[in-house]
This record gives structure tokens, sequence and C-alpha cells, in this order.
């Protein structure tokens, strides 16, 4: 187990790492208000609107998240040609992502999650989307885009929300293109492309996709471990790092297996703590840690980010003061 100063150092690594993250790109919407009755019209509360917000969301978190750790970060996906794909972009250039390699697509709207919150407590979310594949020649863009870029980056992270943009044509092209670079590549998976992800160095699937990427049914605690080794041998990974929520998380590398528990206090939102994993996870292969430490700090950071409302980041030094306090639990 590291110690604070090594953390420190670690972190301070992060500043020089230069990471690729594709996928599904998502503007997330929050509308904050007050809800102090109910509506005459219909059971539902009535929700005073006060603010409204906006945060990337899936892969467009995840590049957040990486920008936010000091690494520079380059982001491939698609948005429509729409007022939202623009809130989307400036909110990125904003954070210091590189969004040259988005696409914009008039043919698909901007994916959006409308969230709307009052007293901290989500009353309801609307989805915007279109769950159409992405087109042939859109893919074999953002082919060439990858292709010419890898050799400069340290890390691939494959952040697949199953929104159409990561179709089996795109992740057999750029797996292989950074496979032969000798690159890290880490995937947020979605069930339907298990098979396509053989390979990668790492994936970070929670415990309802790893079940069923596996095809096991989890009923008892063993059975996580039985997920876990055969994502292992039939995906030919070099790790599988499933999230447990409440149980924290559990490593799988060879034959060993790191169970790691949660740290978290208070949990107020979840959303987005997957990509706080994925992101803090990948950063700290990319800089030369250990898996198994790897695991820890991105638990740590997942700790953190569960109790802020909304979709958040967390900081170095955030997650410096966080190893302080918490290392002694995962031990």
């Amino acid at each position: 187990m590291m110690k604070k100063s090594e953390v420190k150092r670690m972190l301070s690594r992060f500043d020089k790492a230069r990471i690729m993250v594709i996928g599904d790109l998502i503007l997330d919407e929050f509308i904050w208000g007050q809800a102090d009755r109910i509506s005459p019209e219909a059971p539902v509360p009535v929700v005073w609107a006060k603010s409204q917000s906006y945060m990337p969301g899936g892969a467009s978190n995840v590049a957040n998240n990486v920008a936010s750790l000091g690494a520079k970060v380059f982001l491939y996906g698609v948005v429509g040609d729409d007022k939202n794909g623009n809130i989307l972009t400036d909110k990125l250039r904003e954070k210091r992502v590189n969004c040259d390699g988005i696409l914009i697509d008039s043919l698909r709207p901007t994916t959006v999650k409308t969230r709307i919150i009052a007293a901290h407590q989500q009353m309801v979310r609307v989805d915007w989307e279109n769950l159409e594949k992405l087109s042939l020649e859109k893919a074999k863009k953002m082919i060439d885009v990858v292709k010419n870029r890898i050799d400069d980056m340290d890390a691939l992270i494959i952040e697949d929300y199953g929104k159409g943009v990561i179709t089996p044509f795109l992740l057999e092209n750029i797996i292989a293109i950074a496979k032969r670079r000798k690159k890290i590549i880490t995937v947020d998976p979605k069930v339907e492309h298990f098979s396509y992800y053989k390979g990668v160095t790492a994936m970070t699937p929670n415990e309802k996709e790893a079940s069923a990427g596996a095809g096991i049914k989890i009923e008892k605690e063993r059975d996580i471990d039985d997920v876990g080794r055969r994502l292992l041998k039939t995906l030919k990974c070099e790790g599988v790092l499933i999230t447990l929520g409440e149980k924290g998380m559990k490593l799988y590398k060879g034959k060993n297996i790191t169970h790691i528990p949660t740290v978290a206090q208070e949990v107020f939102d979840v959303s987005g703590a997957g990509d706080t994993v994925i992101s803090v996870f990948t950063l700290a292969l990319s800089c030369g840690l250990r898996m198994e430490d790897a695991s820890r700090l991105a638990n740590v950071a997942a700790g953190l980010v569960v109790g802020k409302v909304g979709v958040a980041v967390v900081t170095k030094e955030e997650i410096l003061d966080g190893w302080e306090r918490f290392r002694g639990r995962m031990l």
C-alpha cells in the first residue's frame, strides 16, 4: 500500500499524461428548484424551477475527469448540429479538453439527459437521444483520426454508453490500432459489445454489466469471483475491475483477486462515479502504477465523487487528502 508521499509523486505525473477518450458524448442538464406541493392535475410534485446548469456526461465526463487531474485529453465522439452540441463543446473547451476530434452529425441530435432536482433529490430524468448506429462514413473518419493521433498517446479509454457511437466495426479497428502501438486500452463496457473487447488492457464493468457479460447470475458472494475469472479468461484482459457499489470493488488480475472496500461516507449522487473510476484508474496505469494500487486510487476518487451532487469530478488535492484519510480502510 502506497504512502502519502508516494501518492503525491504519482499524482504529479498526471500532468505529463496524454489520454485519448472515445465514446458516446452526453450533455447533462440540471434543473434546480423546490417542491412543496402536489399538482392538482396528477399525483406528482410541482417543482418551482430556480436555476439551470449543464455538465459534460458520458465520454465527455470521462474527458472532464481526466482534464481536472491535469492530464492532456483528446476527445472523440459525435454531437448533433444543434444548440446542445454547441453547449457541450463550449463546456468541454472551458475545461481544457481538446475537441478537435468531435464530429458533427446533422442526422442525429446531441444526447441530452435532463434531471429535475428539488432539495438535493432527483425528481425525474428525461432523456433525448438517437440510438441508431454511427454511419460507416463517420466511423471511418473517427478511425483515421485515431490512427493519426495514437502514437502521441499514453492510453486509450473507450466509453461505451450504448448510444450508437461505439459500433463493432469501430471497436475492432481502434482496438487493433492501439494494440499494435502497445498502448494501454481501458473500457467502460456495454453488454452487447463484450465479445469485441477481447485483448484490451482492462475493463471496469459494474456488477450488473459483469454478470450479463459473463453469462453468470450473481446470487452469492462467490458468484462474483466466478464472473471476474470468466471475463478475464474469455476476453484475455490483463485485468477486470468490477465496481460493486457499497461493497467496493474487486480486481481480477492473473490468479489474484484483490477486494477493495468502499470508502464512501455520504452518498448524494452516484451519477458519473464509473466515469471517475475509469479516468483515475487509466491515468494511474499510464503513469506506471501497479493495477492493484491504480484500483485503490480509483476507489478513493469514486468515494469522494459520490459525496457531491450532480455529475462531478475530483481534483488531485482531494484524492491525496482522501488517500490519507481512507488508506487504513483499504488495507
